[in-house]
């Protein structure tokens, strides 16, 4: 789907100076963690944190993710109930291993916006298992709300018992398929991020291999690599396309007085409206 995802940039949930910066930060999405960048003795004030600046939505100019922890934490009903709220525009949910774990988190978001009258929340699962590459289709076609997939590599070869180098061979295999599956599922994938900082060169090259491999951006964890990624991860015609489309057919919708809408199966809102809207004028 034709929304920006070249970049999605990690923020520590329990930083107060780094969630006050990340409102300037120019990356397509934002993304307040509360999972590895928060230890576990600050995750409850992570969550009043992030609260506090989901209510001052106006004052980032991203789209706002909130990333919660794993469902085998035993912690997503406590992060869902803080963050599930006005201002927020998804949700990041780490090591998903199947389509099941998705549905359980799934309900538990539709019965806090019901309650509190909110529109649709996207969702962003991260394949980080073994048993998440394995299904990562499965899981990309599993609802309406996934509007992309991450892959998640360390994790990822860890659970598959090889140790981390930047060209790892163990995470190749997962590395291809994952965007494939993504495709398939019409839905976006963003790779995973580039741990060495300094090294500026190694992240150009690893951005074109994803872009090679289909992903549409990367997740990233310093705003030094924001301008990079977006520049090596420019829109493809079918993307423009599919923009063109959503544009048409939101604008056909609100003459009729109606609000969200679908192009080919897929919901269309108006946060999905301004997005495709914002990456036409981009590319002008």
């Amino acid at each position: 789907m034709a929304r920006l995802f070249r970049s999605l940039i990690f923020v520590p949930g329990n930083n107060p100076r780094f969630l006050e910066k990340a409102k300037k930060l120019q990356s397509d999405i934002v993304c307040f963690d509360l999972e590895d960048s928060v230890p576990d003795n600050e995750k409850a004030n992570a969550r009043k944190l992030i609260k506090s600046a989901l209510e001052s939505r106006k004052s980032y100019e991203s789209s706002i993710f909130v990333r919660t922890n794993s469902p085998l934490s035993g912690q997503i009903p406590y992060d869902l109930k803080e963050v599930v709220q006005k201002g927020i525009d998804g949700i990041v949910i780490p090591k998903v291993s199947n389509a099941k774990e998705l549905k359980k988190i799934e309900k538990i978001i539709s019965g806090l916006e019901k309650t509190r009258k909110l529109k649709p929340i996207r969702l962003i699962p991260s394949i980080e298992s073994a048993e998440g590459v394995v299904n990562t289709y499965q899981i990309a076609s599993s609802s309406k709300r996934i509007a992309a997939v991450v892959f998640g590599v360390f994790d990822l070869l860890n659970d598959i018992g090889v140790g981390y180098a930047k060209d790892a061979e163990g995470a190749k295999y997962s590395r291809r398929k994952i965007p494939v599956d993504a495709r398939a599922a019409g839905v976006a994938a963003i790779d995973a991020i580039w741990q060495d900082l300094k090294d500026s060169k190694g992240l150009e090259k690893d951005c074109k291999i994803g872009k090679s491999l289909g992903y549409s951006g990367k997740s990233i964890i310093h705003p030094d690599h924001i301008s990079v990624t977006h520049k090596l991860f420019h829109p493809d015609k079918s993307e423009l396309a599919w923009a063109e489309k959503v544009c048409k057919v939101y604008l056909e919708s609100t003459k009729k007085g109606k609000g969200a809408t679908t192009a080919e199966g897929k919901m269309i809102d108006e946060v999905h409206f301004k997005q495709a809207k914002a990456l036409l004028e981009l590319v002008k």
